[in-house]
């Protein structure tokens, strides 16, 4: 039995999450309420930006005592107004807001923003006059986007509404920006003109009191005018319907949009994780790093990173692959872009002999015919069309890098008409180019044309290859294989429920843990929970021997600390001695009623070490880990991690992602190691995750795993318990 993890399948919440944000983003009117007549001002500032804006639509002052707001009638309060509105743009103090809320409400207005600031960010007061307004849009079925935000923007020739104090309005553009600083759109818009970026829908977010990332989202994934979407967040909070909306967008089978984030506020987790190897390792920045590559999410590091990646998804066909063709007229800037290339685990493309054939014909002998393509320091257009038609036809390259350094013979504008024309030439080719012509004051004419044309123009030819990975990553996204969810119909879901019923919070002792994970399937090796050496010696002679020694304990969590682990035991003399050995240890430190007992277990035989964990992440929910195991798991953390439940092919990718993963498949003659019984492991944990939520944390740690087809064996489990409520 199988249930359907496909992200082409509309998540249910999608159709109500976008639900009212036309009004928002396509209203027919506008009130905005508590304009000014003094310019420079945020509520003068809107109004005028609506106004030169050329808004298609009535825009209505609201300025109590005022008769006139640049030269438009104004009204003391929304219901005088006479006509339909809307939407709605508070620039109200926030102590105000609500009471306008309200007659907003009363007058049938269906969307609202609320620029003010006063709210959650200043402490309780804000957060009770928050939750008001909350109530109030819940009361009157409004949609609401922020308070203390910038507000929004929607460039499209048909609406055309700048509903945001930024200084201008953006040029019309493919991309949308979702942001949750205000300011920080400010410099973007900025930016982006500066860089002939162009937007189709643009807004700021601020506290989320209503409308959410997740909303927009789910708006954005069905809007014509977008075809990628940006995100600066700093704080999640519907993360799992986040991620079920992003692999949808993303991954959908008739108009996929690519999604780039820069996530703020990297934080770890407190030090109360620490006692666990899952939560340790699970800093709230490793875990967004993870669920991100799970959605689909492209995560930048900056705004110039995002953008280089966005010009380039917006502009330019997805590449087919990573094999890349170089033409430049300088050595070095085509070496500094190989190395930058194969960095990034782009691959350089071997020409074809027809390909090298047409350069030797148009390219004086002392060019480079080979990728890099030199094209020498004083080519002109001549030779930057030879070169760009002969890797445009050649199968073997998948995208293009076109580099000039200016010399003085360089005809900068004529190289850069070139590359535009062989562009569309060859726009049937679907292989995505990029130039970096590389300069300032020389080069700024070239650029403007290449920009103008939507070929994207990297300052350096290393931010085009940063591009270029994001772009093959993508594509990778795209086409990856697309598996269920398997659910493991011989589990015992009533045998681990009646454990975890009736635990306190905190650790399980040992021998229950090992019952929860024997109820799953999970491969546990036979024991017995003993309280005399006498009872030990008994139980190995049952199990056999070799066996390992374990002290059982709700207060000792790392047991190697105290001696409370004692391997391969040979024989009941041994076994004797290291039971009194180990009590003597661990009664230094703790009392007779810490210790509940001794397990005695087979020994399991040597093989590579494994570390698999669950971890309730507070956005997320449980988040899955899987790594290579030991005592050197903090120190090295080669780790992975994703949300629960994971697919099969997630599993499999989970393992291919780890740095060690080579080990686990053989190296230097060694037999690979039973990797389809990792997975296996991973998909029940990920099973029993989803079955019980008051598994706070669990680790594994180690799994040993042996050969193929021999399995792996759990040598040591800890399970949290922290009860929901």
């Amino acid at each position: 039995m199988s249930a359907s993890s496909s992200s082409s399948t509309l998540p249910a919440f999608m159709s109500t999450s976008g639900a009212g944000l036309d009004t928002i983003f396509r209203p027919r009117s506008i009130a905005v309420l508590g304009v000014t007549n003094t310019p420079g001002t945020v509520p003068h500032d809107i109004f005028v930006n609506l106004l030169n804006g050329r808004f298609n639509g009535p825009v209505y002052p609201v300025a109590p005592r005022k008769r006139h707001i640049a030269g438009v009638k104004a009204y003391d309060y929304v219901l005088d107004i006479p006509d339909t509105v809307d939407m709605a743009i508070l620039v109200f103090p926030g102590r105000v807001c609500e009471l306008a809320l309200e007659q907003c409400g009363q007058k049938g207005i269906k969307a609202a923003i609320i620029i003010s600031a006063g709210f959650r960010e200043v402490g309780p007061a804000g957060i009770e006059r928050e939750e008001n307004i909350k109530a109030i849009a819940r009361k009157y079925g409004m949609r609401l986007i922020g308070p203390n935000c910038l507000g929004a923007i929607n460039t499209e020739p048909d609406v055309h509404m700048n509903a945001s104090f930024a200084r201008a309005m953006p040029a019309a553009g493919s991309i949308a920006f979702i942001s949750q600083s205000g300011a920080l759109c400010t410099a973007v818009l900025d930016y982006a003109q500066g860089m002939n970026i162009g937007f189709s829908k643009f807004v700021s977010l601020g506290n989320k009191a209503d409308v959410t990332e997740v909303d927009l989202l789910s708006y954005l994934a069905d809007d014509p005018q977008t075809s990628v979407i940006l995100m600066y967040l700093e704080e999640i909070r519907r993360g799992r319907e986040l991620v079920q909306v992003a692999q949808h967008i993303t991954a959908a089978s008739k108009t996929p949009k690519p999604i780039l984030a820069i996530k703020g506020g990297r934080t770890a987790q407190g030090a109360a994780a620490a006692q666990s190897h899952t939560g340790a390792l699970a800093s709230s920045d490793v875990v967004c790093n993870a669920v991100f590559e799970q959605a689909g999410i492209i995560r930048s590091k900056s705004i110039e990173e995002m953008f280089n990646t966005a010009r380039l998804l917006a502009y330019q066909p997805l590449p087919r692959g990573n094999r890349i063709a170089i033409v430049t007229n300088a050595g070095g800037p085509g070496v500094m872009a190989t190395d930058a290339a194969i960095e990034r685990g782009l691959e350089l493309a071997k020409f074809s002999p027809d390909t090298t054939a047409k350069l030797k014909k148009a390219l004086p002998a002392a060019a480079n015919m080979k990728n890099p393509i030199d094209v020498i320091g004083d080519a002109r257009d001549d030779r930057y069309r030879a070169a760009m038609e002969a890797v445009y036809e050649d199968p073997n390259v998948d995208q293009i890098l076109v580099i000039l350094t200016p010399q003085s013979m360089t005809n900068i504008t004529t190289i850069a008409q070139a590359v535009c024309e062989e562009r569309k030439g060859h726009a049937n080719k679907q292989k995505p180019l990029m130039c970096s012509f590389m300069g300032a004051k020389d080069v700024a004419s070239g650029i403007q044309i290449l920009q103008e044309h939507g070929i994207p123009h990297y300052v350096l030819p290393e931010w085009a290859t940063d591009a270029m990975e994001d772009a093959v990553r993508y594509r990778l996204w795209r086409d990856r294989k697309r598996t269920r969810t398997r659910i493991h119909e011989d589990v015992d879901r009533n045998k681990a429920a009646e454990i975890i019923k009736r635990a306190s919070d905190g650790y399980l002792i040992e021998p229950l843990a090992l019952k929860v994970l024997a109820a799953y399937g999970l491969p546990v090796v036979p024991s017995e929970l003993t309280q005399t050496a006498d009872e030990a010696v008994a139980a190995a002679d049952q199990l056999g021997y070799p066996v390992v020694l374990r002290v059982v304990s709700p207060s000792i969590v790392h047991k190697f600390d105290v001696k409370g682990v004692m391997l391969n035991l040979r024989n009941a003399e041994e076994l004797r001695a290291a039971c009194g050995e180990m009590r003597a240890a661990i009664l230094q430190k703790y009392t007779t009623g810490d210790i509940a007992g001794f397990l005695v277990r087979r020994m399991i035989p040597a093989g590579k070490e494994v570390i698999l964990g669950l971890s309730r992440d507070p956005v997320f929910g449980h988040v899955i880990m899987c790594g290579l195991g030991g005592i050197y798991v903090e120190a090295l953390k080669d780790v992975t991690f994703r949300i629960t439940p994971i697919s099969e092919a997630t599993a499999t990718r989970m393992i291919n992602s780890l740095r060690t993963a080579a080990v686990l498949k053989g190296l230097r003659g060694e037999a690979p190691s039973d990797i389809p019984a990792i997975e296996d492991c991973l998909k029940r944990l990920s099973q029993m995750a989803t079955d019980f939520p008051d598994i706070a944390e669990l680790d594994i740690n180690p799994l040993i795993v042996h050969p193929a087809g021999q399995g792996c064996h759990v040598a040591d489990v800890r399970i949290r318990i922290q009860k929901q409520t």
